[in-house]
């Protein structure tokens, strides 16, 4: 199989797995059904078009949180746009500098398509809002013969610096990644209501999906250089030896 690898960065973010009225809240973690939708927007797939939208939500999804960011609340206010009374004041949650790597498993042919897609789209990215543009470039890069985990282990982290300050004297981080469960799967889980089965606007669907949590290490790029040690009794025990 291969794995299409995204990165998800920007100032804003909003991955909402739940609306209830005027309440719109955000999950912690970019959702399947936002980059699938994201995907699909970028393949040109329109929002009814549920022949054309199921192969992708049968990819195999994982997400690595390399930046959680910060959760933050806005008030937002509209009118209507043929009458213009006010509209009910809604309160919206979004993820402020965070950054995610997520991970897409499945048939070559169709991740190269959508790879494609990212760098030429027919409707532009966003980070589950249209509000939320990305801060650069989405697609990382397609591999072959790999596993999400194994896609999410490989790709050094992608942390802001400011981020990574904190950290520079290590050579590796651990990571938190979540998952789609495998049917060997056998330990504790979540289910989220974000398995995508249409978007259409008339009778948009989604299915629970199973998540499991999991650690990786990865290489930490911002590392600093580790000094080189020196005894000068290693010279001594250099001439013994000899």
């Amino acid at each position: 199989m291969s794995v299409l690898t995204l990165q998800l960065a920007g100032p804003l973010q909003s991955w909402g797995a739940t609306a209830r009225f005027a309440r719109r809240t955000t999950e912690s973690a970019p959702t399947k059904s936002g980059v699938i939708g994201m995907l699909a927007a970028a393949a040109g797939i329109e929002r009814g078009d549920d022949a054309r939208l199921e192969p992708l939500t049968a990819l195999h999804f994982g997400v690595r949180i390399d930046q959680p960011g910060t959760r933050v609340r806005d008030f937002h206010t509209a009118h209507h746009a043929v009458t213009g009374k006010s509209m009910p004041l809604s309160e919206r949650f979004y993820l402020a500098d965070a950054v995610f790597v997520a991970a897409l498993e499945g048939d070559h042919a169709l991740l190269a398509q959508l790879h494609a897609a990212l760098q030429n789209p027919v409707y532009l990215p966003f980070l589950g809002r249209r509000s939320c543009p990305p801060s650069a470039p989405v697609e990382i890069g397609l591999s072959d013969d790999a596993s999400v985990m194994d896609a999410l282990r490989a790709l050094p982290w992608r942390a802001s610096p400011w981020h990574t300050r904190p950290h520079r004297d290590l050579a590796e981080i651990e990571l938190t990644v979540l998952r789609e469960a495998d049917p060997s799967d056998t330990g504790a889980a979540d289910t989220l209501r974000d398995q995508p089965l249409s978007f259409s606007a008339a009778h948009r669907r989604h299915a629970l999906r199973t998540v499991v949590t999991d650690r990786v290490r990865v290489r930490n790029p911002f590392a600093r250089p580790q000094p080189v040690r020196h005894d000068p009794f290693d010279a001594l025990d250099e001439e013994k030896s000899a």
